[in-house]
C-alpha cells in the first residue's frame, strides 16, 4: 500500500503557520514593551501634560489592539461574535465617557 503523505503536508503547513504566528507575537510583545518604555520616558522626562496624555492614550490604544489581534487571536476566523461584543463594549464606554464629560463640563 502507498503511504499517506497528506498528513505530513498538513502537519508541515500547521507547523509553519504556528511558527509565523509565534514570530508575530514576539514582535508585537517587543513593540508593546517599547511603547511602555516610551510612556514611562514621557512621564519621567517632565514633558507637558498636554503632550504626554494624548501620546500615552494613543500608545495604550495601539497596545489594546495588538493584544486583541495577536494575543487573543481576534484576527482568526470564528471570532466574529466576540469581536462584535468587544467593539460594542468599547463603543458603549466611549458614549458613557462622552456623556459624563458633557454633563460635568456644563
Amino acid at each position: 500500500m502507498s503511504k499517506n503523505t497528506n498528513s505530513t503536508h498538513t502537519d508541515a503547513f500547521y507547523k509553519e503557520k504556528h511558527k509565523e504566528e509565534m514570530k508575530y507575537q514576539v514582535i508585537t510583545f517587543a513593540m508593546m514593551i517599547i511603547f511602555t518604555i516610551i510612556a514611562f520616558g514621557l512621564v519621567a522626562g517632565g514633558f507637558s501634560k498636554y503632550f504626554t496624555i494624548p501620546v500615552i492614550l494613543v500608545l495604550a490604544a495601539v497596545q489594546f489592539l495588538f493584544q486583541l489581534y495577536y494575543f487573543m487571536h481576534m484576527n482568526q476566523k470564528g471570532h466574529e461574535m466576540p469581536a462584535l461584543m468587544i467593539y460594542s463594549g468599547v463603543f458603549a464606554a466611549i458614549l458613557t465617557i462622552l456623556a459624563l464629560t458633557t454633563i460635568v463640563w456644563w
